[in-house]
Parts: C-alpha cells; sequence; structure tokens
C-alpha cells in the first residue's frame, strides 16, 4: 500500500524537521579490524576469511594498528577531541551474515566525540553541523536474496551469505541533532555525506565508494509541530548509498511523516529500507534502544590507550581543512564563482581534481565532469562520480589533445566507457574512431565535395573564404565526423590558391 505525502512546502508549513545522520567509512587497511584477513573487494564470496571474522570458538580478536590510526585522524579531521582511552564493546544482536551474533564496536568510549563540520550548501551558504561521535566497529557481512523482486527479501526464496565483508574495519560517525535546516533540510543532508566523503578521500584513509558500500548513510528524520520543544520520533532510514538518495529519502520522510501527524497518526520509532528504484521507504524493524543491544565491554580487548605524541603527530599530518582546500583549489586552476560551483553542487570537486592531477587542463576535466558525465549519470539515475575514473577521463582528453580524436569523437568514445567497452584507445581502435587526417584520403573527399559544389573555388579566389565553410561540412558529413576539420580548410584553400 502506498504512502500517503504531504507536499514538501506544506509539511514545512506545519512541521520542524529535526535531522540526524550516522555515517559508516570502510576504512581500507589491508586487513580486517580483528584479524589477519585481507581487506578487499570483489573477491569470490567467502574466500577472505579468518576464524575471528566466522566467531569460530576459540578465536581471539587483536586490533589492527593501523584502523585506530586512520580512525584517531578522521576524529582530527573533524574537530573532534580524541579519548585518552577508549574502549570496545559487545553489541549483541542477531543476523545471519554476523557470524558471532555480536558485533565489536564501541558503546559509552568512543575514540573521538564533540566535533563540528563545516558544510557547505548549493548557493555557498555555510552551516556547522555538530558531530557528536565517532566510534570504531567491524563490518558485518553481506545477504544476497535470490529469488524475489530486485533483489530485495521481501518475496525471496533463499538468501545466501557472504562473509568476505565480516570484521572489515569501520568508524561510525554521528551527529546530533540538526536544528533549523527546515526547506533545505534534503540538500543538506547530501551536502553533509558528500562533505564526509570529501574528507575521507583526502584523508587516505578509505575509497568512499558509495556504490560499494565503501560510504553508507543511514538518515534520522523526525518532525515537531511549530513551536513544540519536544522531539517527535524519528525513522532511520537505513544504508542510503548515494548523495542523491539521501536528498531523496529526507524529502520522502519529511512528507510521509507530516500526512500521518496531520491525519492524527502517529510514527513508529524503527528503520526504513531505501528503494531506490521506486524513490520510497518502506518499514524495516522497530528501532532498538541501547538497552536491547546488552552493550558490555568486550572481554578479549584492551582499552585503546593512544599516547599524546601519536596524536599531535597525526594532527600534523592533516590535509588543509575543506573550506581552504576549496579556496586554493578554485584559485589554482582559475575557475570562476560559478565555474567552481558547479563542481561543488555537482559532487565532483574530487574527480576534477585527480583528473586535473593526471595532466587535464582545469577547464577541460571541469568540461567533462560537469557536462557530458554528469548528463550520462543523471540518464542513469546515478552519481557522476560512480561512473568512470578520473585517469581514463585524462587519457580521454589526451586523445582530444594530440588531435586523435575531435570533441564529437570524443563524446562517442566516453559512451563507450561508460558501456564498460575498455580504455579510450581500445575504443577508438575497436570502433575506428580516430581522427583521419592523412592528406591522401582528405583529398579525395575534397575532390567529391567540390565536384557537387564547382563555384565554392572561384568564390574563394574573389575573397569569400567563408565559402569553404560548405566543403569542409561535406566533408566532415561524408568522413562521419572524423576528419581533420583543420586540415581540410587548409587544403582547400591551398586549392584555391592555385
Amino acid at each position: 500500500m502506498a504512502d500517503t505525502l504531504m507536499d514538501f512546502d506544506k509539511a514545512l508549513e506545519l512541521f520542524e524537521p529535526v535531522l540526524g545522520f550516522e555515517v559508516h567509512v570502510e576504512l581500507n587497511t589491508k586487513t580486517k579490524m580483528f584479524s589477519s584477513a585481507p581487506n578487499s573487494f570483489g573477491r569470490e564470496p567467502n574466500t577472505d576469511l579468518a576464524p575471528v571474522d566466522l566467531g569460530l570458538p576459540g578465536s581471539m580478536p587483536v586490533v589492527n594498528e593501523q584502523a585506530v590510526r586512520y580512525s584517531i585522524s578522521l576524529g582530527l579531521a573533524l574537530g573532534c577531541s580524541i579519548a585518552p582511552s577508549s574502549r570496545f564493546a559487545r553489541k549483541n544482536y542477531f543476523y545471519p551474515d554476523l557470524g558471532k551474533n555480536y558485533q565489536i564496536s564501541q558503546y559509552d568510549e568512543p575514540i573521538a566525540f564533540e566535533g563540528q563540520v563545516e558544510v557547505e550548501l548549493q548557493d555557498g551558504t555555510l552551516v556547522q553541523v555538530p558531530i557528536e561521535r565517532a566510534h570504531m566497529e567491524e563490518d558485518a557481512g553481506k545477504l544476497t536474496h535470490v529469488g524475489g523482486a530486485a533483489g530485495r527479501i521481501q518475496g525471496a526464496d533463499h538468501s545466501l551469505v557472504d562473509y568476505n565483508r565480516a570484521g572489515v574495519p569501520l568508524v561510525e560517525i554521528v551527529t546530533k541533532p540538526i536544528f533549523g535546516a527546515e526547506h533545505r533540510a534534503p540538500e543538506l543532508g547530501a551536502a553533509y555525506v558528500r562533505t564526509i566523503r570529501d574528507i575521507v578521500l583526502a584523508l587516505g584513509i578509505s575509497d568512499a565508494r558509495m556504490e560499494r558500500g565503501n560510504l553508507r548513510c543511514d538518515a534520522n528524520v523526525s518532525i515537531r509541530p511549530r513551536g513544540q520543544q519536544k522531539l517527535g520520533t524519528r525513522t532511520e532510514t537505513k544504508n542510503v548509498n548515494s548523495m542523491r538518495s539521501v536528498e531523496r529519502a529526507v524529502r520522502y520522510e519529511i512528507r510521509r511523516q507530516a500526512a500521518i501527524l496531520a491525519a492524527g497518526g502517529s510514527i513508529t520509532q524503527e528503520t526504513r529500507h531505501w528503494h531506490e528504484d521506486t524513490g520510497v521507504t518502506s518499514p524495516g524493524r522497530p528501532k532498538s534502544d541501547a538497552d536491547d543491544y546488552r552493550y558490555f565491554p568486550e572481554p578479549d580487548l584492551l582499552p585503546v590507550v593512544p599516547s599524546p605524541e601519536l596524536i599531535e603527530q597525526l594532527r600534523a599530518a592533516l590535509p588543509e581543512p575543506p573550506a581552504a582546500r576549496r579556496r586554493r583549489l578554485k584559485a589554482e586552476w582559475g575557475f570562476t564563482d560559478l565555474e567552481f560551483q558547479d563542481v561543488v553542487n555537482g559532487g565532483v570537486l574530487v574527480e576534477v581534481e585527480q583528473t586535473i592531477v593526471a595532466g587535464t587542463a582545469p577547464a577541460a576535466a571541469r568540461k567533462w565532469w560537469t557536462g557530458e558525465i554528469a548528463r550520462l549519470a543523471n540518464e542513469a539515475g546515478r552519481e557522476t562520480s560512480e561512473l568512470l575514473e578520473p585517469a581514463a577521463v585524462a587519457e580521454l582528453q589526451k586523445l582530444v589533445d594530440a588531435g586523435t580524436l575531435t570533441d564529437k569523437l570524443a563524446r562517442q568514445v566516453l559512451d563507450g566507457m561508460v558501456a564498460g567497452e575498455g580504455t579510450p584507445q581500445e575504443i577508438v581502435d575497436a570502433r575506428g574512431l580516430a581522427v583521419v587526417s592523412d592528406d591522401g584520403a582528405l583529398i579525395a573527399a575534397i575532390d567529391e565535395a567540390l565536384a557537387a559544389q564547382p563555384d565554392v573555388l572561384a568564390k574563394i579566389k574573389d575573397g569569400k573564404v567563408q565559402a569553404a565553410g560548405a566543403v569542409i561540412g561535406a566533408v566532415m558529413k561524408a568522413m562521419r565526423g572524423q576528419a581533420d576539420a583543420a586540415r581540410v580548410r587548409e587544403l582547400i584553400l591551398e586549392r584555391a590558391a592555385r
């Protein structure tokens, strides 16, 4: 049964939205959080395993030192205080992809706490998002539902469990309640997650690929009647895996909850599932409180006690803050305010930067990521950053710079790249898309075009050089856009000068 939704603007007239976000960041350490099993992606199911990951009797966890360092760096980048001593706890709950039936996490003694992140909205407005904590934990495995609709559990015949992800190091970043976002609440949600992504990429501690689950967001939304001080009942939309979806999920929940409350109903505190295909949320399970998880200190692990020297060493190694970095890059690239804002709003600042580092001119990198690639991503309903690797875009632009491709041909190659046909050069070779600059082939095409337009040479000789355009157009059409237009023009003018 479809949810009843209230118009978004009407909902904001009646209710105040309050937000909260829990962002899970998978760390890119070589091994897992508590075992020596490889931390990798895309391997055959159930191959990257150790006894600890499966919770086998007698297996003992050992803390990954690099994961602790990464966690401290992230905490510092979030403006948090680092705890002189933090402790792991057992979070007890049953789920098929959690072999131990508990998760090793941190509860009341997180490694980082009390921070703040500056988030920039599309028009340049800066919003300070308060951070409650950032704590270390291990990821669970992954379930694949078979036989249901669109891979969801509803209607599935059975589920397959892959424990490869079990035990992967995670940092969970939890905000405090965010007030005052009002009609920009959906936009703020997407901008916040984008900011976290940029921070962890700058730190080099995570691949931050949302489509792979390296970065996942749980969006908490509640609303309360205007003038009421008591917070409303919140829902938690789980594992939203793109910035675009975060924005849509927040907007949907505000509209759904407003319709329920306006009709005299009440909100159930629960988890919700986001459905990318239909753009709706659906009920998950009643949301547990901390007491339901029966937290207690992990008996097999000692507290984490980083030295003040280590903390200061990691603080000194932090990259520049996001706002300062944006100002620097804008100046280095020579972009106007509007051009740079297009890059930021498109969520492709990192991609543009990496494309430039790979040898592409700033203007060309911006053109690709905010133009054709953004268009293709929008048509596919995907994040622009997911579509291609910056190095591949830089390789494509090098072919344009070398004269191997025109802009029009390059767009055809781009389509092939997105379709997975190979590298730019492989696609050029396979499709036969390279620019033709061989004089013999060009002269033959020019002669054919001049035969159909015999008066052109006379016009050029009379000083009407623009008349060459008709022949150039005919040659380009005959050669499917692959002629070197500049060389065609030169050859036509040479012919007219005889």
